[in-house]
């Protein structure tokens, strides 16, 4: 059980993260490759991504075990700016901080404690094999996240959504109620099933919520508790993504001045009842316009109590003059549980 310990000034500090931070669905998403859970959302992927696999991961292996601790420097804060400015702060890591971490993932391997020699010199704070591990998390980031990433920042995204609504109606008490399931909220503690009993205390410095697309079953905290607090919690996944490129048939369905307006009135989220007020449409016409928006790739739905809540991917935003994309990633049709 993992229990987070909150006072008022915490509950103050309650923040949501801006964007999906690439170094943390990175490392969760070698998990997520060696296990077999979750093969409607997953499968694919764990396909395509072994497909596209040339380099080397036996180092991320050693690093990243299928379970328990893995090193907190993989995943600095940085991670959230980019992967260029995460990878940087994985170089800058001091060596005693190299040296310490890789002591605990020693003490938690099974069997032999002794770290393979890569890990070994990478402990001494050795600048080629750090190096190395900079290169091995890029090229396997390119194989295995960046061609989901549109996909990622639409789900997080949306989510993203959904916490915000939740701090307007009822601020950060409200935010931690409806977060996952996995996570129960009993004030003044919030509680998750977690492979090992912690108690972590805020003691006033706040938390960070970070959704993530490739985190799955358990939130997941840093175990040096002196770092800056960021608990990652899984997103609700309801369908798979496909991707396919642009100008296929959904696309063509594209024209018109109501469905442009339903795309401009989606803005920052919206249900499907605002959606039809802000558009000047009835309401089974806001629900069909944001069905076909919604399979073209342009947005997506999330639900959200009684209601559902509508938000534009990077897709949609682009289309509205946010910038170009290269693929649209887009979802079937009907709900797939992980």
């Amino acid at each position: 059980m993992l229990r987070i310990h909150f006072t008022g000034d915490d509950l103050a500090g309650v923040r949501m993260a801006a964007r999906p931070d690439v170094l943390w669905e990175t490392i969760l998403s070698f998990h997520r490759l060696r296990d077999r859970r979750g093969p409607m959302v997953f499968g694919e992927w764990r396909s395509e991504t072994r497909a596209r696999l040339n380099g080397e991961t036996r180092l991320l292996g050693a690093l990243v075990p299928s379970r328990g601790y893995f090193p907190d420097f993989l995943t600095p804060p940085q991670g959230i700016l980019g992967l260029d400015e995460g990878l940087e702060a994985i170089r800058a890591t001091p060596s005693a901080r190299l040296h310490h971490e890789l002591a605990l993932l020693a003490c938690d391997r099974a069997g032999s404690r002794v770290l393979p020699a890569p890990l070994a010199a990478l402990a001494e704070g050795c600048q080629e094999q750090l190096s190395r591990l900079v290169g091995t998390l890029r090229s396997y980031h390119r194989a295995a996240v960046e061609p989901q990433w549109p996909y990622i920042q639409a789900r997080v995204e949306a989510d993203r959504a959904v916490r915000g609504r939740a701090v307007l109606d009822g601020g950060a008490d409200e935010l931690l109620a409806t977060l996952p399931p996995m996570l129960r909220w009993r004030a003044p503690v919030l509680e998750a099933d977690y492979p090992v009993d912690r108690e972590v205390r805020l003691d006033g410095r706040g938390l960070l919520l970070q959704p993530s697309y490739f985190c799955r079953g358990t939130p997941v905290m840093y175990r040096n508790q002196e770092l800056q607090p960021v608990l990652v919690y899984p997103i609700t996944h309801t369908d798979a993504p496909v991707c396919s490129e642009p100008g296929g048939t959904s696309l063509g369905k594209l024209v018109g001045h109501t469905r442009s307006a339903v795309l401009h009135a989606i803005g920052d989220g919206s249900t499907t009842s605002e959606l039809a007020r802000r558009a000047g449409v009835s309401l089974a016409s806001a629900s069909q316009h944001a069905g076909v928006l919604r399979d073209a790739g342009l947005v997506v739905t999330l639900r959200h109590g009684n209601s559902v809540l509508h938000t534009l991917t990077p897709l949609g935003a682009a289309l509205l003059g946010a910038g170009a994309q290269q693929v649209l990633c887009y979802a079937r049709n009907g709900p797939v549980t992980s």
